[in-house]
C-alpha cells in the first residue's frame, strides 16, 4: 500500500471516530430529557425527580456490566466491527424505547423504556471502548493521541450541548398526560442517525491500528493489570468521573435550594438559575476541549493534567471557604444566548473548573495506555467499567451535603483532583518496562 493511501485511510478512521466521538454524547443526553416524561407521569409518588433520572442511571449502569466484554470484542473481531456491533446496538435500544410508547402509561410502559435505556448503554460503552484506543494508536500515543482524542472530546461535548436543546425543543411541554408516543418525532431521528451512521461505516474501508494488533493466535502472557500505572490509571478514571459530574450537579442542588441551607435566597427563578449555571459548566468544558486540542500537540498529556488539577483544586478551596460571604454577577449559557445572573460567589469559582476538568479523560487515558502495546483493547474494556464513578462518588458527595452542607461536601472532588494529581506527576510513570508488549 501507498504512503498516501495509508495516510488517506488513516484519516478516514479518524474522521469516522470523531463522528462516534459525538454519537457517543448523543445517545448518553436522550435520557435526560426524555426522562422529563417519566417524572410528571409519577409526580404523585414523592420520587419523581429520582424517576426521572432512572433512565440517565441504567446508561451508566451498563458500562459496569458491557466494559470488559466491549473490550474483549475489540481482540477478537476488530476495531470496525465492534463499532458497527455497537451502532446497531443503539438502534436496538432506542426502538425498544418506541416500543415503551405502546403501553399504557405506568409501571409496565417504564419498565420497557428503561430496558431500552440499559441496552443504549451498552452501545455508548462499546463506542467509548472503540474510539479512545484507536485515536490514541492512530496518532501514535504520545501529544498526537492525546490531540486526537481532545479533538473527539471537543465534538463529543458539542453534540451533549445540542442534544438536550434539540430533544426539548421537539418535545415542547410535558404534562402529566405526555407519552412517549408523544415524542415519537424524536426517536425515529435517532433511529434515523444509528441507520445512516451503520450503513456509512459499513462501506469504510478502516483497517485496525498495527500496533496492538492481536490475531487468533496471539498469546496473552500479562493483562493490563500487570502494568502499576494502568491499575492507578483506572482509579484516575472513576474519581474523574465522579468528579466531573459532581461538580455540576451538587452546585445545580445548591443553587436550586431557597433554605438557608442553599445558595438560591432571594433568587427568583432559583431553580432555573441552578440549571443554567450547570449548564454552564458543561459549556466551558466544551470551551476547554477546543483550546486544549490545539495545545496538545506541544504540551504533553502529563504536563497538561498536572496544569488542570491543580487549577481546579484552587478553584475548589476557594468555593468552599468563600461560599455564600458575597454574590456576583456571572454570565450563564441559558441554551439561546448568555444572560447575566447573581450568584454566590462560590459559584462561579466551581464553573469554572470545567475547564480544568474538560481535559482529564483524554489526558488520563493517554498516560494510563502509553507502552501497553497490544493489552491497548483489553485496556479500554475495563476503563469503560470505571465510568461507573459517575454514579458512585456524587451519591456520597450529595450524602455529606444532606448531612454538614453543599461546600463541605466539596471535599470529595477536592480529593478526588488531588489524586489525579499525583497520578500524573508519578503514578503514570511505566516502571513495567520489561513486559513485552
Amino acid at each position: 500500500m501507498s504512503q498516501n493511501k495509508q495516510q488517506s485511510g488513516s484519516w478516514i478512521a479518524i474522521v469516522t471516530m470523531f463522528f462516534l466521538y459525538a454519537m457517543i454524547s448523543f445517545v448518553t443526553n436522550l435520557a435526560a430529557p426524555i426522562g422529563v416524561i417519566w417524572k410528571n407521569a409519577f409526580a404523585d409518588t414523592g420520587s419523581a425527580n429520582m424517576i426521572g433520572m432512572l433512565g440517565n442511571a441504567m446508561n451508566f449502569l451498563a458500562y459496569l456490566f458491557m466494559g470488559i466484554p466491549a473490550g474483549k470484542m475489540l481482540t477478537k473481531i476488530g476495531y470496525k466491527k465492534t463499532a458497527l456491533v455497537g451502532i446497531g446496538t443503539g438502534f436496538v435500544g432506542v426502538f425498544v424505547q418506541f416500543l415503551s410508547g405502546m403501553f399504557p402509561l405506568g409501571i409496565g410502559g417504564f419498565a420497557v423504556y428503561l430496558l431500552g435505556a440499559f441496552i443504549s448503554g451498552f452501545c455508548v460503552c462499546m463506542l467509548n471502548t472503540v474510539v479512545n484506543p484507536m485515536l490514541n494508536l492512530i496518532g501514535g500515543g504520545g501529544n498526537r493521541g492525546n490531540q486526537l482524542n481532545l479533538i473527539g472530546g471537543t465534538l463529543n461535548s458539542l453534540s451533549g450541548t445540542l442534544t438536550p436543546m434539540l430533544v426539548g425543543a421537539l418535545i415542547g411541554t410535558v404534562t402529566a398526560n405526555t407519552r412517549m408516543v408523544d415524542v415519537n418525532l424524536v426517536l425515529y431521528i435517532a433511529m434515523a442517525v444509528f441507520a445512516l451512521a451503520f450503513i456509512v461505516l459499513a462501506f469504510i474501508p478502516i483497517a485496525d491500528p498495527e500496533r496492538g494488533k492481536v490475531t487468533k493466535d496471539t498469546v496473552f502472557e500479562h493483562s493490563p493489570w500487570a502494568f502499576r500505572h494502568f491499575v492507578l490509571g483506572t482509579i484516575a478514571i472513576f474519581v474523574y468521573v465522579g468528579v466531573e459530574v459532581g461538580i455540576p450537579g451538587t452546585l445545580n442542588f445548591f443553587i436550586s435550594d431557597t433554605t438557608e441551607k442553599g445558595g438560591g435566597a432571594g433568587l427568583m427563578n432559583a431553580a432555573a438559575i441552578g440549571g443554567f449555571v450547570a449548564g454552564t459548566y458543561w459549556f466551558l468544558m466544551l470551551v476547554g476541549r477546543t483550546i486544549s486540542a490545539f495545545l496538545a500537540g506541544k504540551v504533553s498529556s502529563k504536563q497538561m493534567m498536572v496544569f488542570a488539577t491543580t487549577l481546579g483544586m484552587v478553584f475548589i478551596l476557594c468555593a468552599m471557604f468563600l461560599g455564600k460571604s458575597s454574590t456576583v454577577a456571572m454570565p450563564v449559557f441559558t441554551g439561546k444566548s448568555f444572560e447575566m445572573v447573581t450568584v454566590p460567589i462560590a459559584a462561579l469559582f466551581l464553573v469554572l473548573c470545567g475547564l480544568c476538568t474538560s481535559v482529564m479523560w483524554p489526558c488520563i487515558f493517554n498516560l494510563a495506555c502509553e507502552g501497553l502495546g497490544k493489552y491497548s483493547a483489553q485496556a479500554s474494556g475495563i476503563f469503560m467499567m470505571m465510568v461507573v464513578g459517575g454514579g458512585i462518588l456524587p451519591l456520597v458527595q450529595n450524602f455529606i451535603a444532606d448531612n454538614t452542607g453543599y461546600m463541605v461536601s466539596y471535599i470529595v472532588p477536592l480529593l478526588g483532583l488531588a489524586f489525579m494529581c499525583y497520578y500524573a506527576l508519578i503514578g503514570s510513570k511505566n516502571v513495567n518496562t520489561d513486559i513485552p508488549v
